[in-house]
């Protein structure tokens, strides 16, 4: 199958990549974690007007009727910048499963969701921020009550979440839709993390020569290249499966995040010392592939739901 993204869709892209890239998404997601959130929801007002929001939402509400493959090309690029928020939550899942007035405050932008999914999402994340929170198995929570728990990635804050539950009109393409955009956002902090030790490996010299130089460096970077390159083919072609969409869906997420925790490792290992330091924003990618990884259901899940279906 021969696949190219359309002008639009690179057009997007590109338009993300300017935004986020003048935008200091490190200092974003540090004060982030700091719960200060005010510069994160500014930026995420600055996404919606892009139009992140409304990706996937109909245009009866005030979306763009988007694909999923608008969803995969709008989370690379989050993915890649590190921008905090509840933004897998809000574009990709919610859209399934509000309706009326609520959906259409979330395509404009006005109106953050956070959702649960028990066992696979059992912490709700960002839900201080978020003004509608989400049960993906019982409907949309009222009367809610947050209590932030401790997480890997300070920038995604969790809550252990309390409440009744009212039911919804609740659509199972919800989660894997979720699960589509958490794979996307591990691809393009994979690609971060590639790119930066590239770059540092260029310009940090050992015995008069960049470490790039040397074949034991070259080998690790090209390991990387391929790992993502093999992913990303599986997260579009999950993005356009029709009745295999929840196993391609497992499928891309299992094979983002390997290709995102190598490029981890070897970002680590090309630059030494100073990528343990917490003013680098390596650390930033460090903390967040890691949590990505497990979040949206772990690989041991989505493995054995590719299993299962090819039975």
């Amino acid at each position: 199958m021969k696949f190219q993204l359309s002008p639009e869709q690179r057009q997007f892209s590109a338009s993300l990549h300017d935004l986020l890239g003048g935008a200091d998404t490190a200092a974003v997601a540090r004060a982030w974690a700091a719960g200060s959130p005010e510069r994160g929801l500014k930026l995420l007002r600055a996404l919606a007007d892009l139009g992140v929001p409304a990706l996937l939402v109909d245009e009866d509400h005030g979306g763009l009727g988007g694909s999923p493959v608008d969803l995969v090309v709008a989370f690379e690029a989050l993915g890649y910048h590190a921008v905090p928020g509840p933004l897998v939550e809000t574009a990709a899942a919610a859209p399934a499963v509000l309706t009326g007035d609520q959906l259409a405050a979330l395509a404009g932008g006005e109106l953050l969701a956070t959702v649960v999914a028990p066992p696979e999402v059992p912490l709700a994340l960002d839900a201080d921020v978020a003004g509608v929170l989400l049960d993906l198995n019982e409907g949309e929570v009222t009367d809610v009550g947050i209590d932030l728990v401790p997480s890997i990635d300070p920038a995604r804050r969790l809550f252990r979440i309390t409440g009744t539950t009212r039911p919804t009109a609740a659509d199972p393409i919800a989660f894997d839709r979720g699960v589509l955009a958490v794979s996307a956002q591990l691809l393009g902090a994979g690609q971060w993390l590639l790119d930066a030790s590239v770059a540092y490996a260029k310009q940090r010299s050992q015995y008069g020569r960049a470490i790039g130089e040397y074949q034991a460096v070259k080998h690790l970077l090209a390991d990387v290249v391929t790992q993502l390159e093999l992913a990303r083919p599986l997260l579009y072609g999950a993005a356009v499966a029709g009745d295999t969409f929840a196993r391609d869906v497992s499928a891309a997420k299992v094979m983002a995040g390997d290709a995102a925790y190598l490029a981890a490792r070897t970002a680590l290992q090309v630059h030494g010392a100073i990528g343990y330091t917490a003013e680098h924003d390596l650390g930033l990618r460090l903390t967040k592939v890691r949590a990505l990884a497990g979040a949206w259901g772990t690989g041991s899940f989505h493995r054995a739901r590719v299993l299962a279906a090819l039975r």
